[in-house]
């Protein structure tokens, strides 16, 4: 009976591309039945994958991968499961589902959550969000946003784990779905139950409480209540306490569920070892125990089922994998075996043939290697020569241009010299007590003075400098912005190491203001007062 229920089941599966609906009740069905079953559905689910494979038929294959991971999800094998859904996402986009990619996106953020991943999982849900926001598909925002909540109140953020939760009420509220927002109402609850606001927490859980009951979900209810004992035992009020767990201990055995029986004997034990009734607190304490055990071994049962049934399923597909290769591989052999005696006369033929064209050509290629290299010998022998040329030139250029510079600053040396000895002559004639030649003298030495202030050949000597010393007056600039026009100069003289007299004479200025001038360009620069001005210009 099982079988044909979950094959039925599977059919839905190849029927899942008609309707999205469809696809949401066959995965709840499938999830339920796994639980119970898991090893029998991933059999089944495993030989519907291969007949979808075989037939070529992608939405059946992509849907059973899913429901093959949330089998795996069940059964605490994530690593496996997140391979299966990967590959039902590969699949899924390429059919353009993107329904079905949005399912799929937040079972993988489940995985990755509980594989403590939570970037991962939080990019898994923003990428469902976004294609239900454009599928403008409520339940699924709902149910991602619920997702996103329990994501952050697992980390203690309580504010955004509360905005989420509230954005997905307010999607399940606008399609009246009962049991969603039941559980929005528990998960609030939790997050008032970890703030210790059990005023809040309890109001909270009695809605979510009426909600699961309207939609009759039994497992919600038991959790709830279970929810509600630990509010009344944890505010002192034991007797509400017992009566809630009593409650959810009557539903769990109603349907049977060992884990809610389990957790419901463990409360009662509580909230009698608080009453101090001590023998009933060791009874159900025992109780509980038992469950556990119980459980574990349910689990542990299942779990060694399951990988058996993956380890036969795999040992299978291997061994088919294996027959039809070794088919193919005998037929590949006898062709190959015939190729390759094929190729091996052509190739002795070629090889013999070839030897016989090497021998002619080898005397030949040594020559032309010969020729080649003697030829390179030349061009690189007539290369160097070039260069060497070349560089010579260069020296001379640059010894031409020094030359030059000195010459040009000889020159404005010399002239200076005469322009001051004239000065002095001048001077001395204006003292003269001819009186009428006294304002025509004093007219030419002021005129003197200003041929002094204005040199005419600094822009010619500063275009030889700059191509004598490079970038010189760049990088005194980069040094200091605000050097003025003499500050250039003075630093130019002393890169030519030209004498104080001379710098003076060229500057026409005296030797005192000299040594004034240089030390306020040692200033500007910024130079310590043990630091020569001279070294530091002639370093750059």
């Amino acid at each position: 009976m099982i079988r044909s229920f979950i094959l039925c089941l599977l059919l839905l599966c190849g029927l899942a591309a008609q309707s999205q609906n469809q696809e949401h009740t066959e995965l709840t069905y499938t999830e339920q039945l796994s639980r119970r079953f898991p090893d029998s559905a991933f059999a089944l689910l495993k030989e519907v994958y291969s007949k979808s494979v075989e037939k070529k038929d992608p939405l059946t294959t992509g849907i059973s991968l899913q429901h093959m991971g949330n089998i795996c999800y069940y059964l605490g094998s994530y690593p496996q499961a997140l391979d299966f859904h990967h590959k039902a996402d590969s699949i899924f986009r390429g059919q353009q589902r993107k329904d079905l990619v949005a399912d799929n996106l937040d079972d993988m953020g489940i995985l990755y959550y509980y594989n403590r991943q939570l970037p991962m999982a939080r990019k898994q849900y923003d990428e469902a969000l976004s294609i239900y926001r454009e599928l403008k598909n409520d339940k699924g925002l709902a149910n991602t946003y619920g997702k996103i909540g329990h994501l952050y109140e697992k980390q203690a953020k309580y504010d955004s784990a509360f905005y989420f939760e509230r954005l997905a009420l307010h999607e399940y509220s606008k399609i009246s779905e009962k049991t969603g927002m039941g559980k929005i109402y528990e998960n609030m609850g939790s997050i008032y139950e970890d703030l210790e606001q059990f005023d809040s927490a309890s109001y909270y859980f009695l809605h979510s409480y009426d909600l699961y009951k309207e939609a009759n979900e039994e497992v919600a209810i038991t959790e709830v209540l279970n929810n509600l004992g630990d509010i009344y035992r944890k505010t002192g009020h034991y007797k509400e306490a017992l009566a809630e767990t009593r409650n959810a201990l009557y539903q769990a055995e109603k349907m049977n569920n060992l884990h809610d029986k389990g957790a419901a004997w463990h409360d009662l034990g509580k909230a009698f070892s608080l009453l101090n009734q001590n023998d009933s607190a060791y009874h159900y304490m025992e109780l509980s125990r038992r469950a556990a055990i119980d459980i574990y071994s349910a689990d542990n049962n299942r779990q060694t089922a399951f990988l058996s049934v993956l380890f036969d399923i795999n040992k299978k597909n291997v061994e088919i994998m294996n027959l039809e290769h070794e088919r193919d591989i005998n037929i590949i052999i006898g062709i190959a075996t015939a190729v390759v005696i094929v190729l091996l006369l052509i190739l002795g033929w070629v090889i013999i043939s070839r030897q016989r064209l090497n021998i002619r050509n080898a005397g030949q290629l040594a020559r032309q290697q010969q020729e080649m290299h003697e030829t390179q010998q030349e061009l690189m022998q007539a290369a160097l020569q070039n260069k060497q040329l070349k560089e010579d030139k260069l020296v001379q250029e640059l010894e031409l241009k020094g030359k030059a510079l000195t010459s040009h600053t000889l020159h404005v040396i010399q002239k200076n010299q005469l322009l001051e000895d004239l000065r002095n002559r001048l001077e001395a004639m204006a003292k003269d007590e001819k009186r009428d030649q006294k304002k025509q003298i004093q007219q030419l030495i002021q005129q003197i003075n200003l041929d002094f202030n204005h040199d005419q050949y600094w822009n010619e000597f500063r275009e030889i400098f700059e191509q004598v010393h490079g970038d010189f007056f760049l990088k005194l600039k980069n040094r200091r912005e605000d050097l003025t026009y003499n500050d250039f100069r003075l630093a130019a003289f002393i890169k030519l190491n030209l004498t104080s007299q001379d710098m003076a004479t060229l500057l026409a200025i005296s030797l005192d203001s000299l040594r004034v001038s240089r030390y306020r360009l040692k200033k500007k620069l910024n130079l310590d007062e043990g630091e020569s001005l001279t070294a530091f210009i002639h370093a750059l």
